[in-house]
């Protein structure tokens, strides 16, 4: 099922991203919602997300959803995740780094993957077992054999605020070690970008399913790996998330260790 599903998967990003486009000449006239302090939803992101939502259950009605502002729709062993724009407070403010995110979830485990970015027309995919593309080139994970000149990417948990020293402490450690960090404000662009080799490493505390979920099989099916800041492999349930090759995690997971809280451990 999983090479039907990436087309379905590219089309329905495709459309989000036309309505991204189409509204980004009027970008002060938008709706704009705080859900929450400092996460901010606009009316580009609900009809992004309609959209990706009548495409998929056109093809798949009996799928489940999770989006990041619809929430659960349905129950299914397939379970389709998407964030329509994940870089809105960039997008709002004209910064051009943002992007559509779709995953569809077999049992909880990635086996589609798609991230879009409109402003530059590239498209990253992947498949369970078939490798991950750029543009229909084959992409792989960047060789660095550990921090040494490595370029990091990372995002700032606005959601757990509360866990900034230790991500302050973390970064520091990084830093010492690596050659660059990039803090964008699209965690799923990011992660695309690791597995393209464009970043050696990322990490974040605190995400969502909707913001890792395509990058993750990217990264994987790129030759890369996911997992927790302690090292358990595979999507974390605490969306505290590191990736990159295979030495260069390694080498993070050591670099940070000290900087841990328990909650971060967890």
């Amino acid at each position: 099922m999983s090479r039907p599903a990436v087309n379905v998967a590219v089309r329905a990003a495709r459309a989000a991203g036309q309505i991204i486009l189409r509204h980004m000449n009027r970008l002060e006239s938008l709706a704009v919602v705080e859900k929450q302090q400092l996460d901010f939803v606009s009316e580009v992101d609900r009809m992004a997300e309609a959209e990706i939502i009548r495409e998929l259950k056109r093809a798949y009605p009996r799928h489940a959803i999770l989006a990041e502002e619809s929430g659960a729709i349905g129950q299914s062993k397939n379970t389709w995740v998407i964030d329509p724009l994940d870089g809105t407070h960039n997008y709002l403010r004209g910064f051009p780094h943002f992007c559509v995110s779709i995953a569809l979830l077999e049992h909880g485990d990635p086996i589609v993957g798609v991230v879009y970015d409109p402003l530059r027309s590239e498209l990253f995919t992947a498949s369970k077992g078939d490798g991950a593309f750029l543009n229909d080139r084959r992409m792989r994970v960047g060789k660095r054999e550990g921090l040494a000149g490595a370029l990091l990417a990372t995002g700032f948990p606005f959601r757990q605020r509360a866990h900034l020293e230790a991500q302050i402490g973390m970064t520091r450690a990084l830093l010492a070690q690596a050659e660059d960090i990039r803090r964008t404000g699209s965690a799923a662009l990011d992660i695309a970008y690791v597995a393209a080799g464009r970043l050696d490493g990322f990490y974040e505390i605190g995400l969502k399913p909707w913001d890792m979920a395509a990058g993750c099989l990217l990264i994987r099916e790129a030759g890369g790996r996911h997992g927790d800041f302690v090292g358990r492999d595979g999507l974390p349930a605490s969306g505290n998330l590191l990736a990159g090759n295979l030495k260069v995690v390694e080498a993070m997971i050591k670099a940070i260790a000290p900087e841990l809280t328990p909650a971060l451990s967890r």
